[in-house]
């Protein structure tokens, strides 16, 4: 047998073989654990492909989350992909886009639009073409795209293909051809005068309008609304509600019509509205309302005074009050001091005030908890509930609000919850009012906490506002899996909520603007559509609901603060529509 010591280059050999192999082994467990996640649990970030078990079944990760309690992949299939034999593979491509065309040309730009493609598992982004080159990319929720930097008096043809998570890719769509005008200023022609003005409803303070759209040669930009000479608001789409108005008194508008070159039509036909006199205040809540969150905080929204609120809000709800450190269970709240300053010195005391004085409108003001980032600490029962029942009295008592909102987004004890809601219901009485503010993830299934807490307290339920917004692909009533930012995302999930929440207790939540959420912002004029198809069948897109639903309760916004950044657009456009609605 040899005993010598190996020759030194067959020792070097050795040596990197050996720590090769050392590599090799440690890095088996990391790729494993990239996919394999053992049993599901809650408070835990998953990405696209992972794998766990749940209930002696396999799933795999149809969209990156952190899981919370609730959430568990039997629940939530927009989330959770039951597998065979470990794992599975999406091969099938999205439909192409649908209906892509130009919205707006100027001399270097041109603005496409299209309509949501499907997916088996969820659309995640569109790649826009001119001619064979890629020119952008937009996100599975965006249906828009500018093309910049383009040629004046040029002609180009766009498509758009849809893709997902898997890098499936569609066929192109239909192509759009465009001709980019000239330059040089040429746009003289002013649009036509917008027709068929006409009141669509009145308040103590504010006078609604609506009107048919102007056409222009190149493109209408926005409505000038005039009272008498003066213009009151500048609006983008064919509706308006003029506030800030005197009770019992006569106002005379007219409506113009402006392109982006600064071209302005003549007016529109005038009418005449005379705001009815100031009532005793109180009143009930009207059958279809429209509800929005007023900011006690700053970040970056327009701040505004509650008094500010315009008077189409027929719900106000303060955000947020604040878990007390000190009590489990107890909340605080206070006029934000970064607030009161923006707004040159608000105070409790002027808050207290505003309050009293939209109650005296007949509007409803609640105190929501939780939001984004907070919580409030019912996970135990004792003395948990007693703290934040005598505390959340006490702030209804000093502020004079007439209920709460809850909007926890982090989890809760739906059963704690519901024992410490109704407690409180008790002492205020039966005008309390409760709003509710679910994600679209906890209306997905009749198994989620807020499912569980709605069943507890449907009787002292007021409206449950959904929050369908940052919430990418989710499964519609038809069990396909919808793209936020639609009017079917809208229709198919409310129609599955349906299901279980009365239509008369039920409202469509969606951001004000882009920048109010992540993503599924959608037009003030697509929520109307989607007010329409579900209480009348009208302006459905795709998706048909199974029943027409004439109680729906009515929409919501994130945030009043939000919509007052771009003119009140939302408010001016959705209320009207829920007056009118039967």
């Amino acid at each position: 047998m040899r005993t010598s010591s190996p020759h030194p280059i067959t020792a070097r050999k050795l040596l990197s073989l050996v720590l090769i192999a050392a590599l090799l082994i440690m890095c088996i467990p990391a790729i494993a654990s990239a996919a394999d996640r053992g049993a599901w649990a809650p408070n835990v970030a998953y990405t696209v492909s992972d794998t766990v078990t749940y209930g002696g079944k396999t799933y795999s990760c149809r969209q990156s989350h952190t899981s919370l309690v609730g959430w568990e992949p039997s629940n939530v299939p927009a989330l959770w992909l039951e597998t065979t034999g470990g794992g599975t593979s999406d091969t099938q491509a999205p439909a192409a886009p649908a209906n892509l065309r130009v919205t707006a040309t100027t001399s270097t730009s041109v603005a496409l639009a299209w309509n949501a493609s499907t997916d088996n598992v969820g659309v995640t982004g569109y790649d826009v073409y001119r001619g064979a080159s890629l020119v952008g990319s937009t996100s599975g929720s965006t249906l828009t795209y500018t093309n910049t930097g383009l040629a004046a008096g040029t002609a180009y043809s766009f498509t758009v293909k849809a893709k997902d998570a898997a890098g499936n890719v569609s066929a192109a769509s239909a192509s759009v051809s465009v001709t980019t005008p000239g330059t040089g200023g040429s746009d003289t022609q002013a649009p036509t005068a917008p027709t068929n003005l006409a009141v669509t409803g009145t308040t103590s303070s504010s006078v609604s309008l609506s009107w048919s759209a102007s056409t222009d040669n190149v493109g209408v930009a926005n409505y000038q609304v005039l009272s008498g000479a003066t213009v009151v608001l500048t609006v983008t789409g064919t509706t308006a509600t003029v506030t800030g108005l005197s009770a019992s008194t006569a106002y005379t508008f007219t409506v113009k019509a402006k392109d982006a070159a600064g071209n302005t039509s003549t007016a529109s036909n005038a009418v005449n509205a005379t705001t009815p006199g100031t009532g005793t205040g109180g009143g009930s809540i009207p059958k279809h309302t429209l509800t929005g969150y007023w900011q006690n905080f700053v970040n970056g929204a327009t701040n505004l005074k509650l008094s500010a609120v315009p008077s189409q809000y027929d719900i106000i709800v303060v955000s947020f009050a604040e878990m007390d450190a000190s009590k489990p269970g107890g909340v605080t709240f206070n006029v934000d001091s970064s607030l009161a300053s923006a707004l040159g010195g608000y105070t409790n005391a002027n808050l207290i005030a505003d309050i009293a004085a939209k109650k005296a409108q007949g509007k409803k003001v609640v105190l929501a908890i939780g939001g984004e980032k907070g919580n409030v600490n019912l996970n135990a029962a004792s003395p948990n509930i007693s703290n934040f029942v005598n505390s959340m009295y006490s702030l209804i008592t000093q502020f004079g609000f007439d209920g709460i909102d809850i909007d926890l987004e982090n989890g809760m004890n739906a059963a704690n919850v519901a024992t410490a809601v109704r407690q409180l219901q008790q002492k205020v009485g039966s005008g309390f009012v409760l709003t509710m503010a679910p994600q679209t993830i906890d209306m997905q299934n009749e198994n989620t906490a807020y499912m569980q807490l709605y069943k507890s307290v449907k009787d002292i339920t007021t409206v449950i506002n959904v929050q369908y917004y940052n919430s990418g692909c989710m499964l519609g009533r038809d069990g396909k899996c919808y793209s936020q930012g639609t009017v079917d995302f809208l229709t198919a999930l409310t129609d599955l909520t349906l299901q279980w929440v009365a239509p008369s207790q039920l409202g469509l939540g969606l951001p004000a603007t882009t920048s109010a959420a992540g993503g599924g912002y959608v037009s003030p004029s697509v929520v109307n559509n989607a007010l329409g198809c579900l209480t009348s069948g009208t302006n459905c897109g795709s998706y048909k609901p199974v029943a027409k639903y004439p109680d729906l309760r009515g929409a919501m916004t994130w945030s009043i603060n939000w919509d007052a950044s771009s003119g009140y657009a939302y408010a001016n456009t959705v209320k009207p529509y829920l007056t009118n609605l039967p």
